[in-house]
Formats: structure tokens, C-alpha cells, sequence
């Protein structure tokens, strides 16, 4: 499918980009324009260097090699050449091709930091890149290449080649393409690079901090359908709902709890399972801890994720670049390209992206287990040793979450020096990033299981019914999956499901009975 432009167009100044503009236009095609204020700050920043790069004294990244050859001057005949050199030599990714969503990101992220007017760089080079965004050309970039400080180096000089005219670029179309053909086509005129430009396209975390912004998106909505398939296990295997009672609740007072066991009390409300065993008769007092402790696990999920939300806000006001150009004039150099800050809560994010999953599957596994699931048929069978029923989706789901539980251990925590021990310390956070999205897939590919699992248990409980929400949801997922019968082809079932969590039409199913749920 083509790239297609959406027409909620987002305005960027040196003002903080919110979270939904960077979605809008790394996943949703928005257009972009710089405002009346980015460029006269841009202008007035563009003005200092070109004063500067008339002096005789070196100025780092405007006079200057870069890194551990920074100590030579460089004389102003050889200056655009400098210029070219770096954005060549640094596009030296390798491997598999990143996203488009997360190269317009990355783009749009390097935008912003241009339209601060804290880099140097020409006006017409900002509004080239908004020009690349507006016309659905995406750099081809790698994902091996960036150690995370020094900001993102491979990853943006690919971007920045794009900018002057050289490499691969994806059209509109999704076509690869020489860069040269494809602006050509378009009417964009390659930028020439003047003092500074090439270090300033290059020296951004916008890649992690993109995909950092577009995981908090993602798992806002996973954890939300997290606490719905757990409440569609806790009705499929008879357990108890008073655990989830607010005043239970609140002798812990995490937020994230609280909101969890908010959900499952909406999402059980008016459930018959439940009142069929609310008798003086029911003897079930302690269910197992992966249905008792789930607002405990999806709660601490959700605090992890709003420290992460905290940091990410704090980055998208960030103004990222080595040298800055302050507002008195002053090219200074400084330290703020190191990507810790945005790799830490990266692979913080990881633990409980990987935890939520192992409790997840835990949950399918006690379903599918005769002698642990009150009274429901082996694996879910139609007719169990003729058929397998759900056996080996719980497989897929194990599977899933020992990747995820390898992908939970940090990459921040390493470091291989470069640059001849001028870079000796740095950050790893695209790996952090790039670890992270593969996790929140696979979070995505285990809630659905669980939930497709949980779907045929319930269907095989009838008479007894679930609850209105737990209902709308089974209804929802029965538009693109049968119900309970003999053993059939299951992967594009879990496919379907998978879809429907992802694309949240199963929480807007049982939210149509509940109301928003958090």
C-alpha cells in the first residue's frame, strides 16, 4: 500500500512536539510546516555561524574535523567539502531496513531540533526535510549503525544523504529508488551543505526517542487489553472477582494497580460466571497468582510506563545537537547527544513488556491444563487425543515470552568505546529501542492468544454466560474467528486476533459496554 498523506497537519517550532503530533506523522502520513518563528530562528542562528565561520579562531563543527579529529582546522575552501564527507562516511549502517514509521519519526524529531534554531543550520535545510516528509520520501536507513551517543549517527546521516541528493529512498509508493530520482520527480532541490549543517543533521537521538514515543503508544493500548484478557480468564477458569475490590485496592496505593483493578471490576461487571459460584456454597477462596496478582503485574506495567512517559516528555522539549548555537551568539560544545536518559527507560520498558507476557501465558497454560481448570476439556479439545485444540498455541505463546524474557536484559548497561577513545563511553540506546519494539510485538502476539483461548473457553462454559463486556469482546472476535469446533488450521486465527488487539477493535468492543477504560 502507498503512503498515503493525512490531512491533520502538524506545525513545528521550537516548541515540544506532543505525542500524538509524532505519531500522526510517522504513522499516519500527517503533513508537516515549519512556523513563522522556527524559521526567523533558524535565520537569526544560521547568522552566528556564518560569523563565526569567517574568523580565523577553530570553532568545533563549524572549523573543525569532528570527534577524535576534531583538533584539526579545517580552511574555508575545503569546508563544504568537510561537510559532504561526514554525511557519506557516516551513512555506514547495515542489516535489515528500518520502518518507515520510525525513519519519519526520526526525521520529524530532527526537524523539531532544527526549528529550536539551536544547530546553525541553512533555513532551506529545514524546510527540505519537511519537504521529504510532505512528500512520502523515506531515507533508507539500517538497523545496525548507531551506538546511541553522538546521537544516532548512522541512522541520521542516511536521512541526510537522502537530503543532498544521494543514496535509496522509499517513494510515496513504497518504491526503492535512487534519492536523486525520487526528489527530482517531487521538484525538491538537493540541499548544499554549508558550515556545521553535516554535524547537525547527524548529532540527534531522535531515532530512540521516536521509537520510545511509538512503544508508550503501543503499550498504553496492550496493557489496557492486558487486564481485559486476564478478566476473560478469570471468568473462563471460575475464579473470584472480590480480590479485585477497591478497597483491597487501595491498602497498596500504586496508581497503575488502582487502574488496573478498576478495568477488571467494569470488564466483570454483571458477569453470570460469576454469580454462579458467589454462593455460600463456592469454596473458592485464593486462586492461583497469575488471576489473583494481575492488577499487581499489569499495574507496575503501567507505572514503568508513565516514568517513561515522563522521560519522553522531557525529551521532545530537548533541543539535541554538538556544538549549540545559543542565543547570544556562542557555539558551544556539550554532552546532552548521550542517549542514556532515553535508554535506560527503553530497556526499563523491556522487564515489564516481558512480565505482563510470562503472566499472560500462564494464564493460557491453566486453561488448557484439565486439572486445573474446573471442569473444561483437555487443551480445549473438540475430542481430546483426536484433537489437539489449543495445545500448541500455547506453545507459540511460551516460545514468544523466553524471547522476551532474553530481550528484557539491558543493552544501556554495555559499551564498546570508538572513535579512538574520543567516544569512550556510550549509551546503546537504539539497540534498547530496537530490542523494545520486537518485545511489544511479541507482548501483542501473546495477549492474543490469551484472548483467543480464553474467547473458546468461555463458548465452551455455556450455559453460563460472561458478562456484558467480556461478551461484546467474544462477539467481536468471532467475526474473524469460529467458535469452538474440531480441530482447524490455527495460525491464521491467531493472525486475526492478533490484528484485533493491535488495531484495538477488541477493546473498543468491550469498551462499548463499559465506558473508557484506562
Amino acid at each position: 500500500m502507498g503512503f498515503v498523506m493525512a490531512d491533520n497537519s502538524v506545525r513545528v517550532g521550537p516548541d515540544p512536539l506532543s505525542f500524538e503530533q509524532v505519531a500522526a506523522v510517522a504513522r499516519d502520513g500527517a503533513a508537516v510546516s515549519l512556523t513563522d518563528e522556527a524559521l526567523k530562528l533558524v535565520g537569526e542562528s544560521r547568522a552566528h555561524i556564518e560569523e563565526l565561520s569567517a574568523r580565523p579562531l577553530p570553532v568545533y563543527g563549524v572549523s573543525t574535523g569532528f570527534g577524535a579529529l576534531a583538533t584539526r582546522h579545517i580552511p574555508p575552501e575545503m569546508r563544504a567539502q568537510l561537510q559532504l564527507n561526514i554525511v557519506r562516511s557516516h551513512a555506514a549502517g547495515s542489516g535489515m531496513e528500518v520502518e518507515r514509521e520510525v525513519v519519519r519519526a526520526l526525521m520529524l524529531l530532527r526537524l523539531h531540533t532544527l526549528a529550536t534554531g539551536r544547530t546553525g543550520v541553512q533555513p532551506v535545510t529545514a524546510r527540505t526535510l519537511a519537504d521529504l516528509l510532505n512528500a512520502g520520501i523515506t531515507p533508507q536507513v539500517f538497523e545496525h549503525g548507531s551506538l546511541g551517543c553522538s546521537g544516532d549517527l548512522a541512522p541520521l546521516a542516511h536521512v541526510a544523504l537522502a537530503l543532498i541528493g544521494e543514496g535509496q529512498v522509499r517513494d510515496a509508493d513504497g518504491e526503492l529508488r535512487p534519492a536523486a530520482d525520487a526528489l527530482a520527480e517531487k521538484g525538491i532541490t538537493p540541499v548544499k551543505l554549508g558550515a556545521k549543517e553535516g554535524l547537525a543533521l547527524l548529532n540527534g537521538t531522535d531515532g530512540m526517542l521516536g521509537m520510545l514515543v511509538l512503544a508508550i503508544r503501543d503499550l498504553h493500548k496492550l496493557l489496557t487489553a492486558a487486564d481485559m484478557a486476564a478478566a476473560m480468564s478469570v471468568e473462563a477458569l471460575l475464579g473470584t472477582d472480590r480480590v479485585f475490590a477497591a478497597d483491597l485496592q487501595e491498602l497498596r496505593p500504586h496508581p497503575g494497580q488502582a487502574a488496573s483493578a478498576a478495568n477488571l471490576r467494569a470488564l466483570l461487571a454483571a458477569s453470570g460466571i460469576m454469580e454462579s459460584h458467589r454462593g455460600p456454597d463456592c469454596t473458592r477462596v485464593q486462586d492461583a497468582y497469575s488471576l489473583r496478582c494481575s492488577p499487581q503485574v499489569n499495574g507496575a506495567a503501567r507505572d514503568t510506563l508513565a516514568h517513561a512517559e515522563l522521560v519522553a516528555g522531557r525529551e521532545l522539549a530537548s533541543a539535541v545537537d554538538n556544538p549549540v548555537v545559543l542565543p547570544d551568539g556562542r557555539v558551544e560544545s556539550n554532552g546532552n547527544f548521550h542517549g542514556a536518559p532515553i535508554a535506560y527507560v527503553l530497556d526499563f520498558l523491556a522487564i515489564p513488556t516481558a512480565d505482563v507476557a510470562s503472566m499472560s501465558e500462564r494464564r493460557t497454560d491453566r486453561m488448557l491444563d484439565k486439572g486445573r481448570s474446573s471442569g473444561l476439556p483437555a487443551f480445549l479439545a473438540d475430542d481430546p487425543g483426536v484433537d489437539s485444540g489449543h495445545m500448541i498455541a500455547q506453545y507459540t505463546q511460551a516460545a514468544i515470552v523466553s524471547e522476551l524474557k532474553r530481550l528484557a536484559a539491558p543493552a544501556s548497561a554495555d559499551s564498546i568505546p570508538s572513535s579512538a577513545m574520543q567516544e569512550d563511553h556510550v549509551s546503546m540506546g537504539w539497540n534498547s529501542a530496537r530490542k523494545l519494539r520486537r518485545a511489544v510485538d511479541g507482548l501483542t502476539q501473546v495477549i492474543a492468544i490469551e484472548i483467543l483461548t480464553a474467547a473458546r473457553a468461555l463458548d465452551l462454559r455455556s450455559p453460563l454466560r460472561p458478562g456484558p463486556a467480556t461478551a461484546a469482546v467474544v462477539a467481536k472476535l468471532r467475526e474473524a474467528v469460529p467458535p469452538p469446533g474440531p480441530d482447524r488450521y490455527l495460525a491464521p486465527e491467531i493472525a486475526a486476533a492478533t490484528a484485533m488487539v493491535r488495531d484495538g477493535s477488541l477493546v473498543a468492543a468491550a469498551e462499548a459496554v463499559t465506558g473508557p477504560l484506562s
